[in-house]
């Protein structure tokens, strides 16, 4: 091949995927390249002062600590919960939630008011609540300047409850669909707009599904901090009836903005009221964690699909040997990482490396996978407990179309 025709198939190279990033992948994606500094800065220096706080960021623990959390591990495994009960906590899954939030309603969990700041992919590019989330978080970071630390590594969270009743970030819980939308396949999409009538939410141009929405902890801080904003609509659902009604009889709940609806995130025969394909976020936050290990990659596969080619899924579940996972007695262990509450709930405790694996598999695209690990102090007690979570951003990447490589062919077999 003569010179000339490979220097024009480079050029045309390039070309092309600068004109495909330009258009096609939206400019807070990429943002994510650039990490600002974390927002939580309290730094242990001093071990003497480990008590002065309730909690400490950015811990790294010691071979000792993390030798003592394995063997607690190892003993608290030892003895399994019967096959026949283990049936049971899995069929009957979504009564134990339906239980547990007709017990606590809305009184659970906290609002997680630190979601916008550890994911601003939720908002929609050139939002003026974008602005308002910068201005919070960079005044959070001049006031701590001086101990911040990467993001990339070290994020955090401010404290909400968990389902021990202690200080953590974590809010569990899992997820009929209104209508059949089954049959809408990316053919329907690319033959132009979708009728307004078709769907709930046809008319925006930013969607989110949040997954496992429990009683709206994540819901209405959304809500409310996108309620001027006409080209968003959020999708939220959970497969226990009970929250999925706490969330439509609350106050700030907008038909106008937002789906709520009763669906079962393992079964994927249901359909979601809205076709493939038109999502640009997806909120998967301490929900897969209380789905059995053999069906999360199912699950994760099928929310792939929910995808447009860009959005993003973001995780953040419970991590490899967090104090809740120490604190399980003996007996209540299902499988190895796999654990029962006594009001029958469960909780999966996972490591960057199954995260990473998982959604890779689905074909999703790493953007960000890491380990947030904290130190949660009962001052009066005098208790230490390490707090573990894994935090990733994960985004469908943008198709390269058979249409397009033979295009491309075309234009080099005819240099």
């Amino acid at each position: 091949m003569c010179p000339k025709v490979l220097i024009r198939m480079n050029v045309i190279w390039r070309n092309y995927f600068s004109r495909l990033r330009i258009r096609k992948v939206p400019h807070r994606y990429r943002s994510s390249y650039h990490p600002v500094a974390p927002l939580g800065s309290r730094i242990l220096t001093d071990p003497a002062k480990v008590f002065e706080h309730n909690m400490w960021d950015h811990m790294q623990w010691s071979k000792e600590e993390e030798e003592a959390a394995r063997k607690k591990v190892e003993e608290n495994s030892a003895v399994r919960v019967l096959l026949e009960e283990q049936v049971k906590y899995e069929s009957e899954a979504s009564k134990y939630w339906d239980t547990f939030y007709k017990i606590h309603k809305n009184k659970f969990f906290k609002d997680r008011n630190w979601l916008l700041r550890e994911f601003p992919e939720i908002l929609p590019v050139g939002q003026k609540t974008e602005e308002k989330v910068k201005e919070l978080s960079w005044n959070h970071v001049k006031v701590h300047a001086a101990n911040c630390f990467s993001r990339m590594h070290c994020p955090t969270m401010p404290e909400e409850k968990n389902h021990d009743g202690e200080s953590s970030g974590s809010s569990d819980g899992q997820n009929k669909a209104g209508s059949d939308f089954s049959n809408l396949d990316s053919k329907v999409h690319r033959k132009g707009p979708l009728k307004t009538e078709l769907f709930p939410g046809s008319n925006a141009t930013f969607r989110i599904l949040e997954v496992g929405c429990g009683a709206g902890n994540s819901v209405f801080p959304i809500l409310n901090t996108l309620q001027n904003a006409p080209e968003f609509f959020l999708y939220c659902c959970d497969f226990a009836s009970g929250a999925v009604e706490l969330v439509k009889s609350h106050a700030s709940y907008r038909a106008a903005q937002c789906c709520a609806f009763v669906h079962d995130v393992c079964d994927d025969g249901l359909p979601y009221p809205f076709p493939d394909g038109i999502l640009d976020v997806i909120l998967l936050v301490f929900v897969l964690s209380s789905i059995h290990p053999d069906r999360m990659q199912g699950v994760v596969n099928r929310l792939s699909k929910l995808l447009k080619p860009g959005g993003m899924l973001l995780f953040r579940d419970y991590g490899r040997y967090d104090k809740t996972q120490l604190r399980f007695k003996r007996g209540h262990c299902l499988s190895e990482n796999f654990y029962v509450r006594g009001d029958g709930t469960r909780a999966y405790f996972f490591t960057k490396g199954e995260v990473h694996d998982m959604f890779c598999k689905a074909g999703l695209n790493e953007k960000q996978n890491l380990v947030d690990r904290r130190l949660q102090v009962n001052r009066k007690k005098k208790v230490k407990m390490h707090r573990v979570w894994v935090q990733g951003k994960f985004q469908k990447p943008l198709p390269f179309t058979q249409k397009s490589s033979k295009l491309l062919f075309s234009l080099f077999s005819h240099g």
